[in-house]
């Protein structure tokens, strides 16, 4: 595990640990702020009224049913919103002084997901407001083997799409407050694992075997070799044969390591699954 990595996962424990600590048991710190849709769940009471309490589900077109008030249009109103409309509604045809309760029960209409590199992708209920760091905490935080971008991709009401890339390093290790981006409803927020792939290295070296490798590192000859222990004394360095799967068929490349070793030919970039062997010296 990197530091990177360490840091990373201790900041998202921290922030979980804070964010639980400010949730009260029957609404979230960010209840007062978020706006009831389609799906929500509430509960609705009326004070010395217990006729009038009732648990309901706001429908498709973003309206529930009452006794007594009928049909009432509920979405895009906080849920102090809620209660101060069904409060006017019942003091203009049945009650002085209406005392209205709203609890939301259940948070159904906005909702945003993560996937990849966190321990548990999924979909996660969009409590008033959410930052990116907060999604991540509430996902468990990063895995080990995350890239170094985040990418958020947003749908506006319009239809229309973009893509937001963060930089996790800056987000994670410089605390840049910019790339805490606050979420909106239907993000899709995708934390890209770096894929790993293997070279093989056999031959004259220390330690012959596979060498794994992330995709996109720029592993090299040199650092291939490196990793597999060096050359043992009897390494013919300037001889070093690759082969590699070129459309189904095998491709040999022969490469003079002492050239790359003395500064006159760049080093030898690999791909997935080449496989190098180091001949032993006739010397």
């Amino acid at each position: 595990m990197t530091f990177r990595h360490v840091v990373a996962i201790v900041a998202g424990l921290m922030i979980f640990q804070l964010s639980i600590a400010q949730i009260p048991n029957n609404a979230s710190a960010g209840d007062e702020g978020y706006v009831i849709g389609a799906q929500d769940l509430i509960e609705i009471k009326v004070f010395e009224v217990p006729e009038l309490n009732i648990t309901t589900r706001v429908s498709e077109d973003g309206t529930i049913a009452l006794p007594l008030l009928g049909v009432i249009k509920v979405e895009g109103l906080t849920r102090r919103g809620v209660e101060e409309k069904l409060a006017q509604l019942l003091e203009k045809s049945y009650l002085k002084n209406a005392q209205v309760t709203v609890f939301i029960k259940e948070y159904e209409s906005k909702m945003v997901s993560v996937m990849g590199g966190v321990k548990n992708p999924g979909n996660y209920k969009l409590l008033g407001t959410m930052s990116l760091m907060q999604l991540l905490s509430r996902a468990g935080g990063l895995t080990e083997n995350t890239g170094h971008q985040i990418i958020v991709i947003r749908t506006f009401p319009s239809g229309k799409t973009a893509s937001i890339s963060i930089d996790l390093d800056e987000l994670m290790l410089q605390g840049n407050p910019k790339l805490n981006i606050p979420l909106m409803a239907n993000d899709i927020v995708n934390v890209p694992v770096e894929r790993t792939y293997d070279v093989f290295v056999f031959g004259q070296v220390e330690k012959p075997g596979s060498i794994q490798m992330k995709r996109g590192s720029g592993m090299t000859l040199m650092k291939a070799i490196a990793q597999a222990g060096g050359f043992t004394q009897r390494a013919r360095r300037g001889s070093v044969i690759i082969t590699r799967n070129v459309d189904g068929k095998e491709k040999k490349i022969k490469v003079n390591l002492k050239k790359i070793l003395r500064g006159k030919q760049k080093d030898f970039v690999l791909e997935p699954d080449d496989v190098i062997f180091v001949p032993e010296s006739l010397l």
